[in-house]
């Protein structure tokens, strides 16, 4: 089969491998297309050491089953599916709590690190356990399935927020996640969300998809913007889909007292935290790492429209292109979101 491999940092071609062979309880799904995450782009060069090579990475895809193990139940050959990307094992105290995303046996598709190796989807077939599989509406498109990934992590950060409705909630970052959390916020019930960001095309295009306000602002004339529109007090959540000292600084300062920030974003290893500002103003902080159980909801709102992410896709294009949207994306060229690579003919 052709596959786009990572062979050494920075090199990826496409390349003839064996076809996956699959256990009793899994399943051979044709891919149909894949997106281009921001996560595959930083172990494209080893930034993150998540995808050590030789890897086949890729984790947001769907595509047609194509085969199956002897203990599958529920599926048809030619069923069109998406799968979750966190490989989860069911059995240990945070699958039994529902907390999936923090299995102890947690493993992701398309990634390779110290304690696994996983074959991901930028490849004409891959490998998946039944129990990650989810069927899709004929409504949705091949390249808006493989959105759904992004999706259910923008659903989950705002379900561990706790949003109640009617909360004002300011996300920072518009980048991919940024803006699907931001829809995300609204089918939440929040009554009003801004959105903050350095780059104006990327707000332009975040006002396009729901927001009520887009400031192109950051650092402390965020923060006294935010505060004005808010007389003085603060939003009610903030959700940081950044990841740097220089957004979680501004996300603990924008936020009212007794609010919550939920963190996101995750650029760098470490940040400094503003303690005394988090303690004497009570301020929640809530981490959110993938997601855990939100593939249905995210399938029902993108096939209902509830969430846009047709707006989102810059490019539909070959697996044979791979390599230089890699480069692209690697170079930050401007005005480029999801990059989706189709290795079939079924998109």
């Amino acid at each position: 089969m052709k596959a786009l491999l990572l062979s050494e940092y920075s090199q990826l071609a496409v390349t003839d491998l064996p076809e996956p062979q699959i256990g009793p309880t899994e399943v051979l799904i044709r891919v149909a297309a894949c997106g281009i995450c921001g996560s595959d782009v930083h172990g494209y060069d080893g930034s993150t050491g998540r995808r050590i090579p030789p890897i086949v990475m890729g984790h947001e895809a769907a595509g047609v089953v194509a085969g199956m193990g002897s203990e599958v139940q529920g599926l048809a050959l030619g069923d069109r599916v998406t799968f979750d990307s966190t490989l989860y094992c069911g059995l240990c105290e945070y699958c039994l709590r529902g907390q999936m995303n923090l299995c102890s046996h947690r493993e992701i598709i398309g990634v390779s690190c110290a304690e696994f190796r996983r074959y991901g989807a930028f490849a004409e077939y891959v490998a998946i356990p039944r129990h990650i599989i989810y069927p899709l509406p004929e409504s949705l498109s091949f390249p808006e399935a493989a959105m759904l990934e992004a999706v259910s992590v923008a659903l989950h950060a705002v379900r561990v927020t706790q949003v109640r409705g009617g909360e004002t909630a300011l996300v920072i970052g518009a980048g991919m996640i940024g803006l699907l959390t931001l829809q995300a916020a609204r089918v939440a019930g929040c009554s009003r969300v801004l959105i903050a960001d350095v780059d104006s095309t990327r707000l332009a295009m975040a006002a396009r998809v729901g927001a009520d306000e887009t400031l192109l602002l950051t650092g402390a004339e965020l923060v006294d913007e935010v505060r004005r529109r808010t007389g003085g007090e603060g939003v009610d959540v903030v959700l940081e889909a950044v990841g740097r000292d220089e957004t979680i600084g501004p996300a603990i300062d924008c936020v009212r007292k007794g609010g919550t920030v939920t963190l996101v974003g995750n650029l760098v290893r470490e940040a400094t935290l503003p303690l005394q500002k988090v303690v004497t103003r009570e301020i929640r902080l809530q981490g959110s790492c993938s997601s855990s159980g939100e593939y249905p909801q995210a399938i029902e709102l993108v096939a209902s429209g509830a969430i846009q992410v047709k707006p989102l896709i810059t490019a539909v294009a070959p697996l044979e292109d791979g390599p230089q949207w890699f480069e692209r994306l690697h170079a930050r060229e401007p005005n480029l979101m999801k990059i989706v690579l189709c290795p079939g003919e079924n998109a």
